[in-house]
């Protein structure tokens, strides 16, 4: 497993698959590659599993069918890893987890994210697929703010991915697991403790989201995640997951709570020479302005994506007009801005009319 792990860093892959019956594969710039031709056995998952497993995690894949921890490779390079069973047979995939922090500029973010991460007050939520960089834009966050501001910061992760010395502030990370049961058990208790900033790991259910709510509105700076791409998308998202007669209510207090949503994607990033060297980032960033916060009340939220268009002068950008930003200047192809863009035929008439001007 040293050596696999190895290789995924050496070539600078985002995931290791290990399953039965296949050679392993690394995903480099978003494009699974085998680095073997020999599959492996089951005994061989079975072994390699068991190589990175305690007797705990071990007994809650027998148990559960799955386990998700934590890993640090010898050189210092951390890995989020699931090993699960499938068929009866053993396998795992290992995720790389940067080991230097990127700053939001270098990320792609604008002044205008960086500037909430000295509210106050509020909930900021970071969503987007599985595997679309949401824990790293989070960890850049939360290092700006314990850089710059002196306040207790408290992260609820699982597993804890990045680890943040403090500096500044004062960090508190928690294991959801190993130091706490669940996320929503986690928020609160985080409130009889002094917090200033809450980072939630996952919003993943019922519980949880309106734990999150409860904390922004009682005066913290709460930092989530939820796995939908788009900002009115996402208020429809938490608003759904309630029951009817709390709907209404959910909605005024994001109308009040809600600071922002940063909706983002990673596309393969094309170099001078047309080859993938990397990827990059496509972000949607709304912020509640007193409009925006009038439609979430109002229960209109298919309106949110024009305040958003018309909102550039307070930083906001749609996922489509960033998409068309990165392909002007080279960065993504022409089918990616497409499957990407959630207007396809808005961008292409977009295209054509630029055509025409030139």
């Amino acid at each position: 497993m040293k050596d696999l792990l190895q290789a995924t860093i050496d070539e600078g892959a985002s995931d290791l698959h290990v399953r039965a019956l296949m050679p392993p594969e690394l995903r480099v710039h978003g494009e699974l590659v085998a680095i073997a031709d020999d599959s492996f056995t089951e005994e061989d998952t079975f072994t390699l599993c068991h190589e990175i497993m305690t007797p705990e995690q071990v007994a809650e894949v027998e148990r559960n069918g799955g386990a998700d921890f934590a890993l640090s490779h010898e050189d210092g390079t951390r890995f989020r890893v699931s090993v699960f069973k499938e068929r009866k047979r053993w396998g795992c995939v290992l995720r790389m987890i940067p080991s230097t922090l990127l700053t939001l500029r270098q990320i792609g973010l604008p002044d205008s994210v960086r500037e909430l991460l000295f509210k106050p007050r509020g909930l900021i939520l970071v969503t987007g697929p599985t595997g679309s960089g949401k824990s790293t834009t989070l960890a850049s966050m939360i290092d700006v703010i314990n850089q710059e501001r002196g306040v207790h910061i408290i992260t609820i992760e699982d597993p804890i991915e990045f680890y943040h010395k403090s500096k500044k502030s004062l960090v508190t990370q928690r294991e959801v697991g190993s130091d706490v049961p669940s996320f929503a058990e986690a928020i609160r208790r985080a409130l009889r403790q002094d917090p200033d900033v809450i980072l939630v790991g996952e919003m993943r259910d019922l519980e949880t989201i309106g734990a999150a709510i409860t904390a922004a509105e009682t005066g913290h700076l709460v930092f989530g995640t939820l796995h939908t791409t788009g900002a009115a998308e996402t208020i429809d998202r938490i608003v759904d997951a309630f029951p009817t007669d709390q709907q209404e209510q959910v909605r005024t207090q994001l109308s009040v709570g809600l600071q922002a949503v940063i909706s983002q994607i990673l596309l393969p990033k094309l170099g001078p020479d047309g080859q993938i060297h990397g990827r990059i980032a496509a972000f949607e960033i709304m912020l509640a302005t007193p409009s925006i916060r009038s439609r979430i009340r109002d229960n209109k939220t298919f309106q949110i994506r024009s305040d958003i268009q018309t909102g550039a002068k307070f930083g906001m950008v749609t996922l489509d007009a960033c998409l068309l930003d990165h392909y002007r200047k080279g960065n993504i192809s022409y089918d990616d801005l497409i499957t990407k863009s959630q207007d396809p035929e808005s961008v292409v008439t977009k295209l054509k009319e630029e055509m025409g001007r030139r």
